[in-house]
């Protein structure tokens, strides 16, 4: 197993923020500038109005400033979730995500929670193309899934990502909620434009969507 802890990019969205105010801040200046160079000395610019105008370059000097603060946390807290998001690395662990990857001799692995008294279930499993390639009845309310690929035309599936969907239902036939989440054993994190990503058996999840270490059987 190959594994990795790198970090790729740092937060786009709050440096091209802060780029614009740097524009916004060199053409007020360059603007204002001009105005006192060309204005009349017999008819100089308005006292008032020119004060309006510093209060105008000073608020963009803060908001330049803000942001510069505000990407500095950023950075910071994105790298202190990498640094836990490395820990995981080898672990297995569990996402708020019906997707998971089937790898050579590796199976796709879910879990799964039922609210209510299940007296039906019936598990799902679609490919990339939202296309059903799998599926069977379930005869637990709450369990675990470990998909070694096996088609319902007895074919095995190729590797990729596949995501698992489970109706359920009551005695009175009413759909009961069903709670999937994703397993993985983790064997990169990496940051990137969006933030942490976390990648196991061929899938990719946002580190946002961990929901915690498990056991699967």
């Amino acid at each position: 197993m190959t594994t990795a802890i790198s970090a790729t990019s740092s937060t786009t969205g709050t440096s091209s923020s802060l780029d614009k105010l740097t524009s916004d801040k060199t053409m007020f200046l360059q603007l204002l500038t001009t105005q006192m160079q060309n204005q009349d000395p017999l008819d100089p610019m308005d006292t008032s109005e020119y004060t309006q105008q510093l209060v105008q370059f000073s608020q963009v000097e803060q908001a330049i400033q803000q942001n510069t603060t505000l990407s500095a946390i950023l950075d910071r807290l994105s790298g202190q979730d990498l640094i836990s998001a490395s820990s995981l690395v080898g672990k297995t662990a569990s996402f708020d995500s019906n997707a998971a990857g089937l790898a050579e001799n590796s199976p796709a692995q879910w879990s799964y929670t039922t609210e209510g008294a299940p007296a039906a279930m019936t598990a799902t499993v679609s490919n990339a193309a939202g296309v059903p390639v799998a599926e069977w009845t379930l005869d637990n309310a709450d369990g675990s899934i470990a998909w070694d690929g096996e088609m319902t035309n007895g074919a095995t599936a190729p590797e990729g990502v596949y995501t698992l969907s489970i109706a359920a239902s009551d005695t009175s036939g009413n759909a009961l909620p069903v709670t999937v989440r994703a397993n993985a054993q983790i064997d990169e994190a990496t940051m990137e434009d969006d933030g942490v990503i976390l990648r196991g058996n061929g899938a990719v999840y946002s580190f946002n969507t961990l929901v915690g270490t498990t056991n699967v059987d």
